[in-house]
């Protein structure tokens, strides 16, 4: 007989149970599709776990001990360095669950600057444990995310300007394998950084996550378009559709950007 699968509910409870007690834990919340309201069947669960500065290595060891006693962790995968301090972060998959029920965890220093819970970037964060006053959802310095914005505007186009053009280059050598990443890597890439700073600027660096979310669905068939390559001819037809379209954008989107950041809640 097969054993029932886990529900995120099932190991959600429990890490709750065995967190809540610890003196050293101050909140437990979860972001990713439940911050933003679209948990589907295939969603993981990125859980945030804000600690005591010096009790990181011993709570991975009770979320990992909580774990076993639900079922054998299948595998881990430990994220190499990040480039926020104090956030160490680990990736569970148990052997009696979904493949894709994930537990993504990040483990928080108290001290750490950044603990992700900015609404307006990382959705409404759905709390499980809080016990500190010091956890809460900061409001988005409007002005110096916007003094960002337009240094990273400027990068855009310096970049674009200088380094777009390699696409074109290897497609004359006929070196298409290296005109396909540089065109997938970088052209589009950047129109997308670019795309999503027009609609939704507080995810400009979130790549193609959450798009579909985010853009008009015309946009989104035109991006998908310029991502599927029949052959030679197709690559260097969308190699220049795609270069139009990120200068077209570039050319209005600052003041678009100030509108959507300042208009929004």
């Amino acid at each position: 007989m097969n054993e029932k699968k886990l529900t995120r509910n099932i190991i959600l409870n429990t890490l709750i149970g065995v967190l809540e007690p610890l003196n050293y834990v101050h909140a437990l919340y979860e972001g990713g599709a439940a911050a933003f309201n679209r948990i589907d069947k295939w969603s993981d669960i990125d859980l945030y776990l804000i600690v005591d500065d010096e009790k990181v290595d011993e709570a991975f060891l009770a979320i990992e001990n909580a774990l076993r006693s639900l079922s054998p962790i299948k595998q881990k995968f430990k994220t190499p360095q990040l480039p926020w301090p104090g956030v160490s972060q680990a990736f569970y998959k148990l052997e009696n669950t979904s493949d894709y029920l994930l537990i993504d965890l990040a483990v928080i220093k108290l001290s750490a600057p950044e603990k992700f819970l900015e609404p307006q970037i990382h959705g409404n964060a759905v709390f499980y444990i809080n016990k500190s006053a010091r956890i809460s959802h900061p409001r988005l310095d409007k002005e110096a995310f916007l003094n960002k914005l337009e240094g990273r505007l400027e990068m855009l186009q310096a970049r674009f300007a200088l380094f777009n053009n390699f696409v074109q280059k290897e497609i004359n050598r006929g070196n298409y394998l290296e005109a396909i990443e540089w065109y997938h890597g970088f052209t589009l890439a950047t129109l997308v950084e670019a795309l999503r700073l027009k609609y939704n600027p507080v995810h400009h660096d979130f790549r193609l996550r959450y798009i579909h979310h985010e853009l008009p669905p015309e946009t989104i068939k035109k991006l998908e378009g310029l991502y599927f390559i029949k052959d030679q001819k197709d690559l260097q037809e969308k190699y220049r559709n795609a270069s139009r379209w990120f200068r077209e954008i570039m050319s209005n989107i600052s003041l678009k950007v100030r509108e959507r950041l300042i208009g929004s809640s």
